[in-house]
């Protein structure tokens, strides 16, 4: 065969692709076959694949490739094209966006679910609502922390544990005005995927103290993967920190998984819905245990003449604080202006005196955040001066 011939033909293998239709790579038809193959309306999901513009087409290929049995079999296929055509044109308008690797940008940045939540019409709203704050933006660290600074004031959700259920939609969150960690979280992953930012959602099913769970976000910028919250506190940096770096890796119960849409043979651990295995996961607790000691690292290599070891303590009342029976566990967050430096959970009452949640800070104005037994938020200042260790003793009536 001539070479001009070869070439030719290797062209029209291209632009023909898969036999799904042009425009779909060819590994996608045993996926695609075991997809249709497995769903209720098989010819419904063809006459989508057809319908959508070439140019939209694999990504509307790797959700139906990957995509959880029950909605192969009852998502609404308009809804679906709505998630296509949005998040491309999110990756067409943004430039950091651009510059996803396709592997990013179809299971971190295309998916209309974050985990199990109710599958709503979110991205448009969300495309036409984050839009502006960003547009002018060309770095995507400044677009994650723009968006972080400005969602609960233009969705209207707080965090709140008298909402209806943990997996809420945006929709059934931003009809409430209220959410917990779960909610929020999924707010904040499918804001930031909106305008083209790879995010996913991130948890625990229980902390090493088994005192509860908890959910956040997680962001993917220049090839690394960082942890962030609802209420913007800057990359790697939570009250949960102390907590995630004694999490156990390949622990169902004590691990930390993030969500990914393609399976990876394990599930996340949803403990609001504990027999599902429906939402793929990977388990990225290691990814903790190492920041954390890294950060610990950091800190003890601090010069002694600029760290001061501050230890918190939460009692019960102003007349109770004396004793290591009347003290709570309250997490707390610590912050220089608008700034969080550290915070974690003080110790409980069954804990020995000397066992504290410490940090370690260089002088200045500090200010001790946590919410108190009415569920009032409270906001302690306390001053860190000279060399000695100081004690901050808060309390919680």
């Amino acid at each position: 065969m001539k070479k001009s011939t070869f070439l030719l033909a290797l062209l029209v293998f291209a632009a023909c692709g898969s036999r799904y239709g042009a425009g779909i790579p060819g590994c996608y038809e045993p996926l695609l076959d075991d997809a249709l193959s497995r769903s209720a309306r098989p010819e419904a999901l063809k006459d989508l694949l057809a319908e959508t513009p070439r140019a939209e087409r694999e990504a509307l290929a790797y959700l139906i490739a990957y995509m959880p049995q029950g909605d192969l079999d009852t998502m609404d296929l308009l809804l679906l094209r709505e998630n296509v055509a949005c998040a491309c044109c999110a990756r067409r308008t943004f430039s950091w966006s651009r510059k996803l690797p396709d592997s990013i940008f179809l299971n971190e940045v295309l998916p209309y679910a974050a985990v199990d939540e109710v599958r709503d019409s979110w991205r448009p709203d969300f495309l036409a609502r984050f839009t502006p704050y960003v547009a002018r933006l060309d770095d995507a660290v400044a677009v994650i922390d723009t968006i972080n600074r400005c969602i609960a004031s233009e969705v209207g959700v707080e965090y709140d544990t008298r909402r209806e259920k943990t997996n809420q939609s945006p929709a059934e969150s931003m009809r409430q005005h209220m959410a917990s960690c779960t909610g929020l979280s999924i707010l904040l992953v499918d804001a930031l995927r909106a305008v083209g930012i790879p995010a996913r959602f991130a948890g625990v099913p229980s902390w090493a103290d088994d005192r509860g769970n908890h959910s956040w976000t997680e962001v993917w910028v220049d090839g690394t993967w960082h942890f962030i919250e609802y209420n913007p506190a800057g990359f790697d940096a939570a009250w949960f920190f102390a907590d995630a770096g004694r999490a156990r890796p390949g622990d169902p119960k004590y691990g930390i998984y993030a969500v990914s849409y393609r399976p990876t043979g394990l599930h996340f651990p949803m403990v609001w819905n504990e027999h599902s295995s429906a939402v793929p996961a990977v388990d990225v607790t290691q990814r903790y245990v190492d920041a954390y000691r890294a950060h610990v690292g950091r800190i003890a290599s601090c010069p002694a003449d600029s760290c001061v070891r501050v230890s918190i303590r939460m009692f019960r009342d102003s007349t109770h604080a004396e004793h290591s029976a009347d003290r709570v566990a309250v997490n707390v967050d610590v912050f220089c202006g608008e700034r969080q430096v550290g915070g974690g959970r003080t110790a409980s009452p069954d804990k020995d005196m000397n066992d504290d949640l410490t940090l370690l800070l260089g002088s200045g104005c500090y200010t001790l955040r946590y919410e108190n037994a009415r569920g009032e938020a409270v906001s302690m200042p306390f001053e860190v001066t000279g060399t000695e260790p100081c004690v901050v003793t808060a309390c919680y009536q």
